[in-house]
């Protein structure tokens, strides 16, 4: 049940028209994909954890799914952050592969602190708090 890709090339097309365009001194993109480290070793704190994780085995897919009023909420405060003037996220669903994408994510702002900061802010919510991901394993 994946959703079709979005052409990045054609969101900056659309963005550069926004109305608030001028406004913008930078684009950045995130694209968020299917990786075969599991979580927990990718994300491990402690040797012991890395061993663990990767005991897990390669992950072969993951089932993906999102909060879909989470994300329009969290799309119009990212609107809010200071210097912010373009923000679009597209999220995928259902089971994907490795290499699949999960996300996209582009946002405009004024200066490069602004767009760097509001990027890292929206992309940890979503994943903290707006996505599941349940990691399915070759072993």
């Amino acid at each position: 049940m994946s959703h079709p890709i979005p052409s990045m090339d054609e969101w900056l097309r659309e963005a550069k028209l926004d109305p608030d365009a001028p406004m913008v001194g930078m684009y950045l993109t995130h694209n968020g994909v299917v990786r075969a480290t599991p979580k927990k070793q990718v994300r491990a704190v402690s040797e012991e954890e890395a061993a663990q994780g990767a005991s897990l085995g390669e992950v072969v897919s993951i089932d993906f799914s999102y909060d879909a009023q989470g994300l329009e909420d969290a799309i119009a405060e990212a609107r809010t952050w200071p210097g912010v003037y373009y923000v679009r996220v597209w999220l995928n669903e259902g089971v994907l592969e490795v290499g699949d994408s999960l996300m996209y994510v582009l946002i405009g702002a004024d200066i490069r602190p602004h767009a760097v900061d509001a990027l890292q802010r929206l992309v940890g919510h979503i994943k903290n708090n707006l996505v599941v991901e349940k990691e399915r394993y070759s072993a």
